[in-house]
């Protein structure tokens, strides 16, 4: 199996490999030739027409033979390959992956002005993630939430916070809790491939990487794809065996001091099936 892991200098050439494999001419506005490609997607030269760049220059950056790209020429090869935003900002990251690179961090706090605003959210589940996934503080909607399907009191009797990505691919309630736990594992392993590019060379994001891909077959298949994916919003489903299965908007916000810190609240449409269950595990009749 191959192990996945950190961001390595070979991961700008990697990452456009992927990007390119992914789309066909027709996508780019450009005549096929007819020919049957015995490789899925663009050719370099393609990608290198529409970038306006050589298609040396462009090999070269595939190969991992070139690192200097400038920002400029970075945003042609993203509008080439049809980059969304959180792929564009990855792009840039890992051409300055060295830039970047930084000691490791001491363990992150929650300012506790924040704690108190997460635990007085009633409105749905509401949690504050780290820069590896650790659960730095959650309300008691999120943990009667997940104490349908996970022992809420052996992860808090543990040392570290809860790893929300540990949680997805290696505890055996995941897949109860997440009903879509495969589009649940794309968005993670997403994630975390963001972050890695975000924080080059930290070592507990290092070593988080090669835990999951040790133990969660799943975990390394998606992390070889080079999946970027950013919490912004959307939706999630969610389930409790007292309210079944729930389909709750999010809305994620960044801490303008701690920006590698993020806020996840959930909420449910008014007057929906969902607003009337999270007020039964508000209130304790679920049983959570």
């Amino acid at each position: 199996m191959q192990r996945a892991a950190g961001v390595r200098d070979s991961d700008l050439g990697k990452f456009l490999q992927v990007r390119r494999s992914l789309l066909t001419p027709d996508d780019i506005g450009l005549p096929g030739d007819g020919k049957r490609r015995r490789v899925r997607g663009l050719r370099r030269e393609e990608v290198a027409h529409i970038a306006q760049v050589s298609v040396n220059y462009y090999t070269r950056l595939e190969q991992g033979q070139n690192r200097s790209a400038s920002p400029e020429v970075l945003d042609a090869i993203a509008n080439a390959l049809r980059l969304n935003a959180g792929e564009r900002a990855h792009l840039h990251n890992l051409s300055r992956a060295a830039e970047l690179a930084r000691p490791a961090k001491a363990a992150e706090e929650v300012r506790p002005a924040v704690a108190r605003m997460i635990s007085a959210y009633l409105q749905g589940p509401a949690v504050v993630l780290g820069r590896q996934m650790d659960i730095l503080a959650w309300n008691a909607l999120a943990r009667t939430m997940f104490s349908g399907h996970i022992d809420i009191e052996e992860l808090l009797a543990r040392d570290a916070p809860p790893n929300l990505a540990e949680l997805v691919f290696l505890h055996p309630g995941a897949r109860a809790l997440y009903p879509r736990w495969n589009d649940e594992a794309v968005e993670m392993a997403g994630y975390l491939r963001m972050m890695a590019g975000r924080f080059p060379g930290d070592p507990e994001l290092v070593e988080l990487i090669e835990r999951l891909s040790l133990a969660s077959p799943e975990f390394t298949e998606i992390w070889s794809g080079h999946v970027v994916w950013d919490k912004t919003f959307g939706t999630r489903h969610l389930h409790h065996p007292a309210v079944g299965e729930l389909t709750l908007a999010f809305e994620s916000l960044r801490l303008p001091d701690s920006p590698d810190q993020c806020i996840v609240l959930y909420h449910a449409e008014p007057a929906s099936l969902e607003e009337e269950a999270l007020r039964v595990l508000l209130e304790g009749r679920g049983g959570g």
